[in-house]
């Protein structure tokens, strides 16, 4: 079964610098339908202006990771860290015990498109860690980027996750099997694809349940994330 997140469906926020939509219920969205999916609690898409960001703020015991889009995100917690991630970059602060940090668009001029997402961990009060790695892109493949093993350049997701990239051109596609006990999760990000017989366009989310194989063949050049969950029923 795939029932499709449409992009005109999720919910949105905007001020004078901000402006996001969220896939699941996040601060002043609330959807009792959609409270995450699985471990996958947050899935926000922020655009946000040139010099501007989110101040300082703690979190803990979450998976936040990070992937942008376009433009430059210019990061700085409380364990010293200070980096800036760009396109094709993968970033992971695991906030474990208690971490604070900030995030900024790095430019004076240009916009900052970014995915924000956050994942439920296995364990809890750990240790808070920061990771940053450089995605391999190799076109019309799933590309693993972040698993709970975080090998062969994945970062490492404290949580039974599977998430992979794909930047799949037009009329080719990428077949994935799903174990006994998986879910999935595909969030488009750029252009339009066929998911097992449904069209998405960019900002549609699809939930994967039951089903074995899917088949996902670019209409127009398309860029998405894929996560491979344990169900969690």
């Amino acid at each position: 079964m795939i029932h499709l997140r449409k992009s005109s469906d999720r919910g949105h926020s905007q001020t004078d610098w901000l402006n996001s939509y969220h896939t699941f219920s996040f601060a002043d969205y609330h959807d009792p339908e959609f409270m995450g999916f699985g471990h996958l609690r947050v899935i926000n898409e922020d655009t946000v202006q040139s010099g501007k960001g989110f101040g300082r703020h703690p979190h803990n015991n979450m998976e936040i990771i990070s992937y942008v889009v376009e433009g430059s995100l210019e990061h700085k917690d409380s364990m010293g860290t200070g980096s800036v991630i760009h396109p094709g970059e993968i970033q992971i602060m695991s906030a474990g015990a208690g971490v604070e940090h900030s995030e900024f668009n790095h430019s004076a001029s240009d916009i900052l498109h970014f995915l924000q997402i956050w994942i439920i961990p296995q364990s809890t009060e750990l240790k808070p860690t920061y990771q940053q790695n450089t995605i391999s892109k190799i076109p019309n493949s799933l590309i693993l980027i972040g698993s709970q093993e975080g090998k062969n350049g994945a970062v490492t997701i404290q949580q039974d996750v599977n998430l992979y990239a794909a930047y799949l051109a037009p009329q080719h596609s990428i077949d994935y099997t799903f174990q006994t006990d998986r879910i999935g999760w595909l969030q488009l990000i750029k252009g339009s694809c066929n998911l097992n017989g449904q069209q998405l366009s960019a900002g549609d989310g699809a939930a994967i349940q039951d089903e074995s194989l899917i088949h996902i063949r670019g209409i127009e050049t398309a860029e998405f994330l894929l996560f491979d969950l344990a169900a969690n029923r």
